[in-house]
């Protein structure tokens, strides 16, 4: 298992886990079989021919997107099994973590770590409590025919994607907790930041909590930070697209894209600019009068 830590402004960092490709003879779980099963699902609506399965897939994708990404990086980490537990304390499954050694200090990393596995925790149960009580809400659509009960089905999935980010929350405290990952600071990372041409989005006041562990870096490289006590963006879309190529982890694209999506449109909200969507809108309302 490896663990990437990727600064997405000076205050946010994205966490994704690249699971290492499982022996032939081990079974996925049960969790992972029904994701997987839900992907080609998904997949097979986005190319059928029913008009409300594309609609459905259009819609859910937006949804999707919206789904902070910091939920995103605890789900891509497995639940801890009983087995797994012991094969980590044993040594015999060591897990890496990648990180900028020019954004984030050695001495930073485990704290990194430990607040990204822990800050979300509580929410995430509220919400899958709430989950739990508008799934049985939703039955009455269920008698419409043809078309499935979306909401429930909908809700089912946040449900477990909430479980999901509390047990990949809970791995990565057990990690920490017993000092079982080996820090790799990578030069490929640390290329890509470093070309990054500035400025980027930036807000003099930070979109996190103004007491929160800054999860980033402290200064932006370059030139110098703009707002130094607020929030600057550290990669842009390109960027990011370089970074999965540079890792070649293609599978890492879509994270990243989402979270520098999300992070850039929380910090040109708080610094009062338009945002990629309100530009896109004003477009759209153009073209109409113009027809």
């Amino acid at each position: 298992m490896r663990l990437f830590l990727l600064p997405i402004s000076t205050r946010r960092t994205l966490l994704y886990c690249q699971k290492i490709d499982l022996p032939a003879t081990q079974k996925l779980s049960i969790s992972d079989r029904i994701q997987d099963k839900a992907v080609r699902t998904w997949a097979e609506w986005e190319k059928g021919g029913y008009k409300w399965q594309k609609s459905v897939v259009y819609y859910g994708n937006r949804a999707l997107r919206r789904i902070p990404y910091e939920e995103w990086g605890l789900k891509s980490v497995p639940p801890l099994s009983q087995r797994q537990k012991q094969v980590e304390l044993k040594g015999d499954d060591k897990v890496d973590v990648v990180y900028p050694q020019d954004l984030i200090p050695q001495e930073k990393v485990s704290k990194i770590l430990d607040t990204l596995a822990k800050e979300r925790e509580k929410l995430h149960w509220k919400k899958l409590l709430g989950c739990f009580v508008g799934m049985p809400l939703t039955i009455p659509v269920g008698i419409l025919p043809v078309i499935p009960n979306i909401p429930f089905f909908y809700l089912a999935y946040r449900a477990w994607s909430h479980w999901r980010a509390i047990k990949g929350g809970q791995h990565l405290q057990f990690l920490v907790k017993n000092n079982l990952f080996t820090l790799n600071p990578s030069p490929i990372v640390d290329a890509v930041y470093a070309g990054q041409k500035q400025p980027l989005a930036s807000t003099p006041e930070p979109t996190t909590a103004p007491d929160a562990e800054l999860l980033g870096n402290e200064k932006v490289p370059g030139p110098g930070d703009p707002n130094p006590e607020g929030e600057t963006m550290l990669l842009n879309q390109a960027n990011g697209i370089k970074m999965t190529q540079a890792l070649d982890l293609p599978q890492l694209e879509v994270e990243l894209e989402r979270a520098i999506w999300q992070v850039e449109t929380a910090i040109k909200k708080k610094a009062g600019e338009p945002t990629e969507e309100e530009i896109k809108a004003k477009e759209d309302e153009e073209k109409k009068k113009v027809q």
